[in-house]
Parts: structure tokens; sequence; C-alpha cells
């Protein structure tokens, strides 16, 4: 399998995975349950998993309150366009 299929897989993986976890995380917030920590969610956000992690967000309404939650709301979109910004200087390369 060359390079970049296996990259393009990684990524989709870490995007799945993000989007379950932010559903699970509601899911257990509205049964009032133990968490996922917000570390883990925002990590797998910087691992790759942004455009998952805002997914999650808008499909299950969660985390999207800026006051309470500013490094989701600001931060999720900021880094996906920072790895946006990093894939396109990759593939374009000068």
């Amino acid at each position: 399998m060359s390079v970049p299929v296996s990259a393009a897989l990684c990524l989709l993986g870490i995007n799945l995975l993000s989007l379950l976890l932010f559903g699970l995380d509601k899911l257990l917030a509205r049964r009032k349950r133990w968490r996922i920590p917000e570390l883990s969610l925002l990590t797998l956000s910087v691992l790759g998993g942004s455009i998952g992690a805002m997914g999650g967000m808008v499909l299950f309404r969660h985390k999207t309150d800026a006051g309470a939650h500013p490094a989701f709301v600001w931060g999720i979109p900021a880094v996906f366009l920072l790895e946006l910004a990093a894939l396109s200087w990759w593939v374009v390369k000068p």
C-alpha cells in the first residue's frame, strides 16, 4: 500500500474515532455517567481528527457553547485550518 493511501486511511480512521467519541461523550453526559476527558477529545483533533470532531459537535450538538467550551468552539476549527494548510503545503510543495 502506498504512503498517501495509508495516510488517508489513518486520517479517515482518526476522524471516525473522533466523531464516535463525541457521540459517546454526549450519551454519557445525558446519562450523567463517567465522561471522556476533554483533553482526549482535543488530542484526537490535534492528531488529525478535527473534521470528525467538528462533525460530532454539530451532529450531536455537543460542546458547542462558546462560553463553556471555547477550546472546542474556536480551537478545533483553528486546528482544522492548520491541518488544511499543512496538507496543502505537503501536496503542492513549491
